[in-house]
């Protein structure tokens, strides 16, 4: 499948958007001037359309497997993850101590967006590295740092994260793995892990699973699990792979799609690992792999939507199909007023998500480097948002993409079905979207709506400075802010939680609609017509889907369960 990387998109972003100005002008990320962005960028870029993306279709067909307990990847995945590693791409964002490029959060995402487009299953693999890196770096004590650091960065080791379970699924508390402590330093961890993306491959010198588990005196809940980090390989004195680990692959899913990523039921068997953190802590130190992913998991929708689009819009103009009204047109289907509409509003979602996604990994640098706490409320505002709209956008457009297949949109041999399959799952991991919505009311409005206030007030202020050049549409962003901060005022009010949960998803979808519109109003301030254009569409016809989702956030609980579990049965 051609794909082509959104790199100029990006540029236009970082210059004009959501400018990388503030970034580069910190001490943390002083490095991360014009031209080594433009550089990063293009070869990222590269990577993804030369090398990446002509195994999209491959992995499809030629799922992962598990033969005689050794898992089976695609081919040609090992030789493309190897040139991954070799160009320091799981690196990107790592502390160049540890031999990382120590470039911004804002730099990971959009090459985690283009890789996901070009290959989503594949680009899974150095994702879940670069969350436990992450971790790893905030939590682990230096004797894991030595071993661990330097091969999961070079992309030699890869590194998972292992929640689940059977019975514990959202509900990570409910964990039975245990912990039991040697007296030596070392723990040996037994249960059972499902859903372990990259879990194992053929290819990878050691695979470092971070591990939850409970200890004798944990207590029950989520209060009482510790993390800990345990090889498939344990590491020798000299730090290279020793002596298997009591683990193994006890199968793999079926999954509905990326069937090129393997995703694992693992079995600890008393494996030997070590504590991340300090014991009881674990929740709080997989998190900081829990949020790197969730933004991960935003952009990889925002990639398949990419991809999933460029692949409609080749379709379009190329199918003949029934009389076309334009006497000017192709020709062909690009020509009819519906298929237009998707296609625009395909390509005018995927600019908002991917300014919102920018947005999110700005607040995370600037919070990094300045350490203000304003700059971290709002990276903690915006990341459930982030996750939530990037992977509803993915799975939007890829369905739009099979819609304007028409009848060869259900047939698997165009490739338009592929995408509506594999980016279904990024509402589900890293926390479903309802999740995300329900943390968004709760506990990032915890500061009374402050974060998400101080938003608007910017929203309004770029409207007001708008309102010369375009009045109307900067009228309709305005009273959009308006009214989701009229919204926010309502929902910190409720002390009754499920008023707020009730309405989450919708609250969400609002706050991003509005944030769209504000990213796309000064986009059409650039002096670009097209996006002025395009900025129109969004505004006029896509907006207005935030008064319906304020309103039903607003209706609380009680229509909620006015049917009861047996009326809804009935």
């Amino acid at each position: 499948m051609p794909y082509r990387s959104p790199v100029e998109d990006y540029k236009f972003i970082l210059d004009d958007i959501v400018p990388m100005g503030p970034v580069r002008e910190t001490a943390r990320f002083a490095e991360a001037q014009e031209d080594v962005m433009t550089a990063v960028l293009g070869e990222a870029g590269r990577l993804c359309d030369e090398v990446m993306a002509p195994l999209q279709r491959v992995g499809d067909l030629n799922p992962a497997k598990l033969e005689n307990g050794v898992v089976r990847t695609p081919p040609g995945f090992g030789e493309a993850y190897q040139a991954i590693a070799e160009g320091g791409w799981v690196g990107i964002a790592a502390q160049q101590e540890n031999g990382g490029m120590g470039l911004p959060m804002v730099a990971a995402s959009a090459l985690n967006e283009m890789m996901s487009g070009a290959s989503i299953s594949l680009h899974l693999l150095p994702l879940l590295s670069q969350g436990q890196i992450e971790a790893l770096e905030h939590h682990a004590s230096d004797q894991i740092k030595a071993t661990y650091l330097e091969k999961l960065v070079s992309g030699q080791w890869s590194g998972t994260m292992n929640l689940t379970e059977p019975q514990a699924g959202s509900d990570v508390g409910a964990l039975r793995t245990k912990a039991e402590p040697q007296g030596d330093g070392t723990y040996k961890i037994s249960g059972q892990k499902i859903y372990i993306t990259w879990g194992d491959s053929d290819f990878l010198e050691n695979v470092c699973h971070l591990v939850l588990a409970r200890l004798p005196d944990g207590v029950p809940g989520p209060k009482g699990i510790s993390l800990f980090m345990v090889p498939k390989f344990i590491p020798t004195e000299a730090g290279e792979p020793g002596e298997r680990n009591s683990l193994r692959v006890v199968s793999l899913e079926h999954k509905l799609g990326i069937h090129g990523s393997p995703t694992c039921v693992m079995e600890f068997d008393g494996a030997t690992g070590w504590l991340v953190g300090e014991e009881h802590n674990g929740m709080a130190c997989m998190f900081t792999m829990m949020n790197n992913a969730r933004l991960g998991v935003g952009m990889q929708g925002i990639g398949v939507a990419e991809a999933a689009y460029q692949h409609a819009l080749a379709y379009a103009m190329d199918r003949t199909q029934g009389k076309t009204p334009l006497p000017e047109g192709k020709g062909t289907i690009i020509d009819h007023a519906d298929v237009r509409r998707m296609l625009t509003s395909m390509k005018a979602d995927i600019f908002a998500a991917r300014c919102i996604g920018m947005a999110c990994a700005q607040a995370i640098d600037m919070g990094t480097a300045t350490g203000d706490a304003a700059w971290k409320a709002r990276a903690a505002l915006l990341t459930p948002i982030a996750k939530a709209f990037g992977s509803e956008v993915g799975i939007d457009v890829a369905e739009q993409g099979v819609q304007i297949h028409g009848g060869m949109g259900f047939v698997e041999e165009t490739g338009a079905a592929q995408f509506s399959r594999d980016v279904r799952i990024t509402s589900i991991y890293e926390g479903t979207n309802g999740i995300q919505a329900m943390d968004l009311v709760a506990r990032k409005m915890m500061d009374g709506g402050e974060a998400a206030q101080a938003i608007f007030e910017e929203i309004e202020q770029a409207a007001e400075a708008a309102k010369e050049r375009f009045p109307d549409l900067a009228k309709q962003v305005w009273h959009a802010s308006e009214t989701l901060s009229d919204a926010t005022d309502w929902l910190v009010a409720q002390g009754n939680m499920q008023d707020r949960f009730a309405g989450a998803v919708p609250y969400l979808m609002a706050f991003a609609r509005v944030l769209g519109a504000h990213f796309h109003l000064k986009a059409a301030l650039s002096g670009d017509e097209t996006r002025a254009k395009i900025a129109r569409f969004y505004i006029e016809r896509l907006l207005p889907q935030h008064l319906s989702y304020v309103a039903h956030a607003k209706a609380g609980a009680e229509g909620i369960y006015t049917l009861s579990a047996e009326e809804l049965a009935a």
